[in-house]
């Protein structure tokens, strides 16, 4: 299965049709994989979404798709945002092309998702419920069952596929196949969601406050509709306990002060939120992303866009093995490299809210932590930067250069072919070679006298790698030559590289 595609049969199966799965499978198509989205789902976009913000990573993810400006038409930049008590993060310094948060429902970002995805060639397949899978040392076997018919049941069928990547939430039918645990807690029981008309605009775009045992979040749709999320501590009832709009206001009024005067509620239900994530990300030739993989309370808006990044980490690895240009080992990096992330996610989410809900002697403690904040930049950026998701690095192996690993922003270069910005050139799926301003040569020096080399030249490179590379210099007299991936983390860099150095590392990553 990795080195053919037998008719019919697709070379990834992604299992769920949220972002995570839509960025993921439009990505694998794009790169000339064969893909089949299975969604159980009657309809693939839906306006019950929880998730109303993009953070600058996951926008400079979708930027190098070609989405994130389309998107950015479309929603609200919000450029502080405000956690609790005064407790605000400044996102104007952000080192990214997008210093600001993006207000928006998750339902825009799955139209865009979807289209690029269907565009790409991407098989979809809708009221299509997963029962199980088993795998061997070929591939894995997907059962499938239908819906269909007035009685609801439809036929059965096994879909085969190299690789499966379960994107399917919290119940994860692709987790339970494959016998994974979800070991967490529940952290929030009995919050209340609503979507409803507001007689009065709040004040500021996104509201969000807590007193005593109350909390409330208000965010736009757009349509004139607003979602309410809010929580009584005291009020400790099962999800299927009916919701009236009475209760949405009362929370309301207790957090806020007032409720904005809801009505014409068009949707109200109830939920937990729970702290989980799997050990694993991987159970041989099966993956899991997004919400399979780990979930947390909404605090910090974090969610979908831990999920975008774990689909564009592990989409590039599946193509790269699945084309022959990389060692299938490649594919344990992705539990190496986003595990620890999700970790960090689900620590820093939880204790927002726990400060946010803080009562008796934390009090205290979340007044003296807001109070050392403004005096400690260093604390308040590292803070920024894991909300944002601009601050996470991957581990690199050891010995190699300091900027292994880490996230490259937007830069400005000279692309061969034209253009200017880094993230346009990663378009494609390609991995990006930026060196030196132009001397002879690829690496932008004058040949190696000690050592008897001459550079490469960038034509040749670029007609042995076609379109998995795109060759750039820097626009000033930076000397160090860096290798960015297709999601636009460090895979090498050399300071004042010698060619043999450049031509080492690209048949190590590229292939």
């Amino acid at each position: 299965m990795n080195g053919m595609t037998t008719p019919g049969t697709s070379r990834v199966i992604v299992v769920g049709s949220g972002p995570t799965g839509l960025l993921l499978a439009g990505d694998l198509a794009a790169a000339g994989v064969p893909v089949t989205l299975l969604e159980k789902r009657p309809h693939k976009i839906s306006n019950l979404s929880r998730a109303f913000v993009l953070h600058a990573r996951a926008l400079e993810q979708l930027d190098a798709r070609g989405l994130a400006d389309e998107l950015e038409a479309v929603g609200e930049p919000l450029a502080r945002l405000n956690l609790f008590d005064g407790l605000t993060l400044d996102l104007g310094a952000l080192p990214s092309r997008f210093r600001h948060l993006l207000v928006l429902p998750q339902y825009e970002v799955e139209k865009a998702l979807e289209r690029r995805a269907a565009e790409a060639g991407v098989d979809f397949r809708n009221e299509c419920e997963v029962t199980g899978l088993t795998q061997d040392a070929a591939g894995v076997t997907v059962h499938v069952r239908a819906a269909g018919g007035t009685g609801g049941t439809g036929g059965t069928e096994d879909l085969r596929a190299a690789y499966v990547v379960g994107t399917d939430g919290m119940r994860s039918a692709v987790r339970e196949a494959v016998g994974l645990p979800f070991p967490g807690r529940s952290a929030i029981r009995s919050v209340v969601l609503a979507d409803v008309l507001l007689a009065e605009k709040p004040p500021t775009l996104l509201t969000a406050a807590a007193v005593g045992d109350a909390f409330a979040f208000l965010a736009p749709f757009g349509d004139g509709y607003y979602r309410v999320i809010c929580w009584n501590r005291g009020r400790d009832v099962p999800d299927h306990e009916p919701v009236g709009l009475d209760e949405v206001r009362e929370i309301t009024r207790l957090a806020l002060g007032k409720d904005y005067g809801m009505h014409d509620a068009r949707w109200m239900s109830r939920f937990h939120s729970d702290e989980r994530q799997v050990p694993s990300y991987r159970v041989g030739r099966v993956f899991l992303a997004g919400d399979a993989a780990h979930v947390h309370t909404p605090a910090g808006g974090q969610g979908m866009n831990t999920g975008l990044q774990d689909a564009a980490n592990l989409g590039w690895k599946l193509a790269a093995v699945l084309h022959g240009h990389a060692d299938p080992g490649l594919l344990d990096t992705y539990q190496s490299e986003r595990h620890p992330v999700g970790r960090s996610v689900l620590r820093s989410s939880g204790a927002i809210v726990r400060l946010a809900m803080a009562k008796g002697p934390m009090l205290a403690v979340r007044a003296g932590l807001i109070r050392a904040l403004g005096h400690a930049a260093p604390v308040r950026r590292r803070i920024v930067g894991q909300v944002t998701g601009i601050g996470y690095r991957y581990p690199a192996p050891r010995g190699t250069h300091r900027l292994t690993g880490t996230r490259v922003p937007d830069l400005d270069l000279d692309l061969a072919g034209g253009g200017r910005r880094l993230y346009e050139a990663l378009r494609g799926g390609r991995f990006v070679l930026v060196t030196p301003a132009p001397g002879p040569g690829l690496v932008g020096g004058p040949a190696d006298d000690t050592v008897g080399e001459r550079a490469p030249d960038s034509h040749d490179v670029s007609a042995r790698y076609g379109d998995r590379l795109a060759v750039a210099h820097w626009r000033s007299g930076r000397r160090t030559t860096v290798l960015v991936r297709p999601d636009g983390y460090v895979a090498w860099a050399g300071d004042e590289a010698r060619a043999s150095d450049v031509e080492e590392a690209l048949a190590a990553h590229v292939g």
